[in-house]
């Protein structure tokens, strides 16, 4: 943060916000977001002279806990780490300060890469949102499992259809999840896919989505979660109803208990001690594979985009269409990230809303997310710059 204060002082004057005091509500999940929310801001408060209190929210706890606020009028923070499922919610309701254009010059918005541009982040042709992460979910799989000699020729002997390998799509990972049960690799029990049924806050909606975009998302439609036209849901048509009927029909061969299991416990608690081969996730496994104590596959790991499906769910038909092209693929840019949002309450103060939008541009900088994106902050590459690094 210390070293990235070149912006926030070309805009404002040392001391400027003394006696302001600020409130921030985000996560605290994996000792991430506000936890380096605190770090970054430090040497802002110590040059602006603003003060920052801290409202600090599991990931299960902070839909329950926004939704309260905006239901019984008693929003009690000037700041918000939010994403833009919530923009409806929130700013639909007129509960956000609109961004200056001051803050849209100092953040350079128009480096931000184009899916995270507007309409992402505005309402009625309004800015809120100061962008601080990109997410899509990647697959994350074990190279070890599946170069291993024995599975290949057990793989074979049971009649697997190909070569044993990495699988490309769903259903070759439903098919290798269900060999893999009961099997050893490396005198270890050795299982599949990891699946996260349990309920986390809303936020387990995106591993869902991810094991049905696949099927869901045709390439001649450009919606797969509405119709487009009428907005009415396809959440509980074939294609999502074949991915749920996926979850159900893989979890006996998953790890015992995995139904009790969330993303926290897939990634971090199971896929990272080695178990499992197989996980959809944010970048963070990506990164935390090689930089987390906890690792024990950090030169086992690899990625890929999210595996395709050998047909898709045509909703306007209601037929099942295999495409020339070979399988579908519908990578899946669950949740849009994380951004930095100001509450309406600061508007009456024009010192007050000035801080609270310069705290929010710190945290947006564009020196600041490089580091973010190239150490493992929970916040993933977002801007243009992030991917032309001279080397």
């Amino acid at each position: 943060g210390e070293l990235c204060m070149e912006a926030t002082k070309a805009n404002v004057k040392e001391g400027e916000f003394a006696g302001v005091q600020l409130t921030f509500m985000g996560l605290n999940n994996q000792n991430l977001h506000n936890v380096l929310f605190r770090g970054f801001l430090k040497p802002w408060e110590t040059y602006t002279g603003a003060k920052i209190n801290w409202i600090d929210l599991a990931q299960a706890d902070y839909n329950a806990r926004l939704q309260q606020s905006i239901a019984t009028g008693t929003v009690d923070f000037d700041i918000i780490e939010m994403g833009a499922p919530f923009e409806g919610d929130v700013c639909g309701k007129g509960l956000t300060s609109e961004m200056p254009d001051w803050v849209k010059d100092q953040i350079d918005m128009k480096d931000v890469v184009a899916y995270l541009q507007p309409p992402v982040g505005t309402w009625d042709g309004k800015q809120y949102r100061v962008t601080v992460d990109g997410d899509a979910h990647n697959f994350n799989y074990r190279t070890d499992v599946f170069a291993d000699a024995d599975l290949a020729k057990a793989w074979k002997d049971s009649g697997g259809g190909g070569e044993w390998g990495v699988p490309k799509t769903w259903q070759q990972v439903q098919a290798v999840t269900k060999f893999l049960k009961g099997k050893q690799f490396q005198g270890q029990d050795v299982y599949g896919y990891l699946d996260a049924p349990k309920a986390w806050g809303g936020f387990g909606f995106y591993f869902l989505g991810s094991r049905a975009s696949a099927y869901a998302k045709h390439p001649d439609d450009k919606a797969w979660l509405f119709d487009a036209d009428t907005m009415k849901p396809r959440i509980n048509n074939p294609a999502w109803v074949r991915a749920i009927q996926d979850v159900i029909d893989a979890l006996p061969s998953e790890p015992a208990d995995q139904i009790n299991a969330d993303p926290n416990t897939t990634a971090f608690q199971q896929f990272l001690a080695g178990t499992g081969s197989m996980i959809t996730w944010w970048g963070d496994v990506g990164s935390n594979v090689k930089t987390n104590d906890s690792s024990v596959v950090g030169d086992v790991t690899g990625f890929s985009i999210l595996p395709g499906s050998d047909d898709v769910y045509n909703s306007k038909t209601g037929q099942w269409d295999k495409l020339a092209s070979g399988p579908n693929h519908a990578p899946n840019c669950a949740y849009l990230g994380w951004g930095v949002y100001v509450m309406a309450r600061v508007d009456s103060d024009e010192k007050k809303k000035k801080a609270a939008w310069s705290a929010a541009a710190h945290l947006g900088g564009k020196d600041l997310s490089l580091w973010c994106a190239a150490y493992p902050s929970g916040f993933q590459p977002y801007r243009n710059s992030h991917f032309n690094i001279p080397e």
